[in-house]
């Protein structure tokens, strides 16, 4: 599965963006919402995720890298998020956040950096509908893809495998066409790509060569 990242989409032309994706039949729609507090840059918040809502009904798979992520949770259930996914050190009780995500009808998914421990799966995976395995440290789009986290990939895998789960593995930063095999390989389910996707006539190119390796 494919989830275009939106933050390296034009924002002047932001219709026409979504317009491909939707035509091109994308799974997903990645939003990174970044507070300047968790990650050292500003994106945008739960109004400009409303505005985008009418103009498709591909999923939005929204990413908060946010301080506090339960005062929000309501915010963006409201404004049309379907997958809410939040990091485990931003919130002092992780299990509840994780239940409140639930509680209004989305699916929940849980961030890990690349210097993250698995750890943190051991008491939250049976909750988790996804783990996102994050292969660059987060806040920009545009980063190299950190080679570490083809192993924990593999990890996170066995792990919902031996459990038994259904819990989908994405991975976010640096995936490009020349390492995407071998993440998929790894055991990934949904590929998130920003640069590699939104170039200038070439976006729905771009997804289509995607599409034929998935």
């Amino acid at each position: 599965m494919i989830s275009p990242s939106l933050l390296s989409a034009d924002f002047t032309n932001l219709e026409k963006e979504i317009k491909i994706l939707k035509e091109e039949k994308v799974d997903f729609l990645h939003l990174d919402i970044m507070d300047g507090n968790y990650v050292p840059n500003i994106s945008y918040g739960p109004g400009i995720v409303k505005s985008l809502r009418p103009l498709t009904d591909i999923p939005f798979d929204t990413h908060l890298m946010i301080e506090r992520p339960e005062n929000f949770i309501e915010d963006f259930k409201n404004a049309g998020s379907d997958i809410i996914t939040i990091h485990p050190s931003t919130t002092k009780h992780l299990d509840r956040t994780l239940s409140l995500i639930k509680s209004h009808g989305m699916k929940a998914g849980l961030a890990l950096n690349p210097s993250d421990s698995l750890e943190v799966l051991d008491y939250t995976l049976d909750k988790l509908d996804l783990v996102l395995v994050m292969s660059v440290n987060p806040g920009f789009g545009g980063q190299k893809f950190i080679p570490s986290a083809l192993r924990k990939i593999s990890e996170v895998k066995k792990m919902i495998e031996e459990r038994n789960l259904k819990t989908l593995i994405e991975v976010d930063g640096g995936v490009k066409l020349d390492n995407a095999k071998e993440v998929l390989a790894a055991g990934a389910d949904i590929l998130v790509a920003g640069s590699a996707i939104f170039q200038k006539d070439k976006t729905r190119e771009n997804i289509k060569v995607f599409k034929e390796l998935l």
